[in-house]
């Protein structure tokens, strides 16, 4: 630092600093600014206020005395502390700054601006919000595994689409996450706990369910959360579980059902009454379940997965490929073709995997 100042007025603050490869914000902090700033200008007699604002130690960075920071503007402790009095006075005490301010100047008093009574308070930790805020839970994301047929189902409402603007009707579907396959379904005019009860009753009886061997995965509609829905499946002794709010992907397969009912090309723009409705379900539900091939299940039906098909099929499909392979292996680059296995567990929100552990170097 001595020789970056010895050759500063002569050659100036930037070639010192490349020679020495120094810094110039370096250089100024440990010299202190004005002091440096003189030398760099080439000020002949410039020395450091009798105030200095830098003390440099010799084993870390320059510690800086509070006075430097302090404004010619500023107030003195003393008012300071006059300032902290005032907004202690009990009469103040439930007021904001900007009412102590006015109720200050009413009576003729100035003791700072309201922006530096907040500074004062923000001093001393007294800045806070005093009103209770909402807080909203921490809701755990569901995390639901289904590893055969009627172990999990996901239910939901969806509109369609009425003759006339802002009339729908209500489609209920309830689906089985692991064959993806449609259990059951109902169109009515509206959202009713008492018809979800209903169809969730008769479901259950037609699929044969036993008191704790399913889970009924739904999001966090009315129809869902009502209490005839959730007494009646304590009653059948379901478990129940929730989306959590706001989350648009805790409830992924009955969205995705929903969006290959809308997007089918013979989905009508709007139906006329509901047995216009319930005419296009009965068509519709029979070809999902036993002719769409779905991707998430390697191809195969969900009525082939929910009815125990899917090796017969699997196997049928092996042996097709079987015989195509030595007609051309050139076409089948890598391996002999066999076909797509299905899932053999499905997740809601599978767990997230434990990071690996960085390698040791020795």
């Amino acid at each position: 630092m001595e020789t970056a100042t010895n050759y500063m007025a002569a050659v100036g603050v930037v070639s010192v600093c490349v020679a020495l490869g120094l810094s110039r914000a370096a250089f100024y902090r440990r010299k202190g600014g004005r002091e440096a700033l003189a030398l760099g200008q080439g000020i002949e007699g410039a020395t450091a206020p009798a105030t200095a604002s830098v003390v440099v130690d010799n084993q870390g960075p320059a510690r800086h005395d509070d006075s430097r920071h302090s404004s010619p503007r500023a107030l003195s402790h003393e008012e300071r502390a006059q300032v902290l009095a005032a907004l202690h006075e009990p009469r103040f005490c439930d007021l904001s700054p900007a009412e102590v301010y006015a109720t200050l100047l009413d009576e003729k008093r100035y003791l700072c601006s309201e922006r530096t009574m907040y500074r004062v308070l923000d001093a001393n930790r007294e800045v806070r919000e005093r009103r209770a805020q909402l807080r909203h839970p921490a809701y755990a994301a569901p995390q639901l595994l289904a590893t055969r047929p009627n172990e999990v189902w996901s239910w939901d409402i969806t509109k369609l689409l009425g003759p006339q603007k802002w009339s729908y009707f209500y489609l209920y579907v309830i689906l089985d996450v692991f064959s993806r396959y449609v259990v059951g379904w109902m169109v009515a005019d509206g959202e009713s706990a008492v018809l979800a009860e209903r169809l969730i009753a008769q479901t259950c009886e037609r699929e044969g369910i036993e008191p704790g061997q399913l889970t009924l995965h739904a999001d966090r509609g009315s129809s869902m959360k009502s209490k005839p829905v959730a007494l009646l499946l304590s009653d059948l002794g379901v478990n129940k579980t929730h989306s959590r709010p706001h989350v648009s992907d805790d409830n992924p397969f009955s969205e995705a059902q929903f969006k290959t009912l809308k997007y089918r090309p013979d989905f009508p723009k709007f139906f006329d009454s509901r047995e216009h409705a319930r005419a296009h379900c009965v068509d519709f539900f029979p070809w999902y379940n036993t002719e769409h091939h779905h991707v998430g299940l390697g191809l195969l039906t969900p009525h082939d997965v929910h009815h125990g098909l899917a090796d017969e099929r699997i196997a049928h499909r092996a042996q097709v490929l079987a015989a195509a392979y030595p007609a051309h292996p050139e076409r089948f680059v890598r391996r002999a073709p066999r076909p797509a296995p299905p899932p053999s567990q499905v997740w809601i929100n599978p767990p997230k995997e434990a990071a690996a552990p960085l390698p040791v170097r020795a």
